[in-house]
């Protein structure tokens, strides 16, 4: 079976550099577009199911590829961004002005430090734990997961703690990451990364 990892499109956030979280942002006119191409993209990797984050963004886009696939949309709650607390809705270079401690030993540390009300880097650790085990339980065949830059990071390295990769995965909007799952063995493989042909088209 196979995973599509799908970073949702473009919001007025991501072009503005500020960090978007658990704010519900949706789409921009761009993101809107950058969806319907990867509903295209999506035509020669079959699903049976999509597998969605609740915040508008991520679901919109699921949405618009779920219609092109005639496949369900179905939320997973645990798929939400992660939770930088008051630095939302911030640049990063704002969020290190206003907080510069806290910054910094995020930076250095974020097993121990979170943003001011946001989550710890074990608490995300443990949702894409809880999350991957809801994907697992539900999928008959394919699927396709849409959610956001950094949970889809933290994801992917839980799926591939057996197999970690050599650098810090960064997830680019709009992109699908193809994960492989070997019923046999159990383990993830990563085919592809960061997948953004279906842009160029």
């Amino acid at each position: 079976m196979k995973l599509y990892l799908i970073r949702h499109g473009q919001t007025d956030w991501n072009l503005e550099g500020k960090i978007q979280g658990r704010t519900d942002i949706p789409l921009n006119k761009t993101g809107l577009e950058q969806a319907a191409m990867l509903a295209k993209g999506m035509e020669h990797r079959p699903v049976t199911r999509i597998f969605s984050s609740p915040l508008k963004r991520a679901l919109q886009t699921a949405q618009i590829i779920g219609e092109s696939r005639k496949a369900p949309v179905e939320i997973v709650e645990d798929l939400q961004e992660v939770d930088f607390g008051r630095w939302e809705g911030l640049t990063w270079e704002q969020a290190r002005q206003q907080d510069p401690e806290i910054y910094k030993r995020w930076l250095l540390n974020p097993v121990e430090a979170a943003p001011p009300g946001g989550e710890l880097q074990d608490e995300v650790r443990r949702r894409m734990g809880r999350a991957v085990r809801t994907l697992m339980e539900r999928m008959d065949g394919d699927a396709a997961v849409v959610s956001h830059g950094a949970a889809l990071a933290y994801l992917v390295e839980y799926l591939m703690r057996d197999h970690p990769l050599e650098r810090e995965f960064i997830v680019e909007n709009s992109s699908i990451t193809t994960i492989e799952y070997q019923r046999i063995t159990g383990d993830f493989i990563l085919l592809q990364a960061n997948d953004t042909a279906h842009l160029r088209n």
